[in-house]
């Protein structure tokens, strides 16, 4: 589903930043948890608080740099995800849902990336 709607975007961000909020503190505390945990809330996280920074960008080169710090965070929290995953620290039907939506969210910030690029450089006729 695209969004064009950027509150209803912003919405699913912060959804997506609180969702892993709640299932870092049902994580594990063990040593590999813990640097785990850190990561995914920190990228997890910056996805909604980089978009809201590039909902006011001054340009649209400097959208396009911001939503580009967003496709990293998004990338980087599914990473994280799978990571826990993969390592047995967490059963995957709990955070298919929200490994779906972080998913979501990177193509539709890839898409909105490529629009913009090809508004910004294509030429006049």
């Amino acid at each position: 589903m695209l969004i064009v709607n950027p509150n209803e975007f912003r919405n699913r961000t912060k959804a997506l930043g609180l969702g892993i909020i709640r299932l870092t503190a049902e994580l594990p505390n063990t040593r590999s948890g813990d640097v785990i945990v850190r990561q995914l809330l920190r990228s997890g996280t910056a996805v909604g608080a980089n978009y809201r920074a590039a909902c006011r960008a001054k340009s649209p080169a400097d959208f396009i740099s911001k939503m580009k710090i967003v496709e990293e965070e998004c990338d980087e929290a599914i990473y994280w995800i799978k990571i826990l995953i993969d390592s047995d620290q967490i059963e995957q039907h709990l955070v298919d849902r929200l490994l779906k939506e972080a998913e979501e969210i990177l193509a539709m910030v890839v898409s909105s990336i490529k629009t913009v690029r090809n508004r910004k450089y294509k030429s006049p006729v």
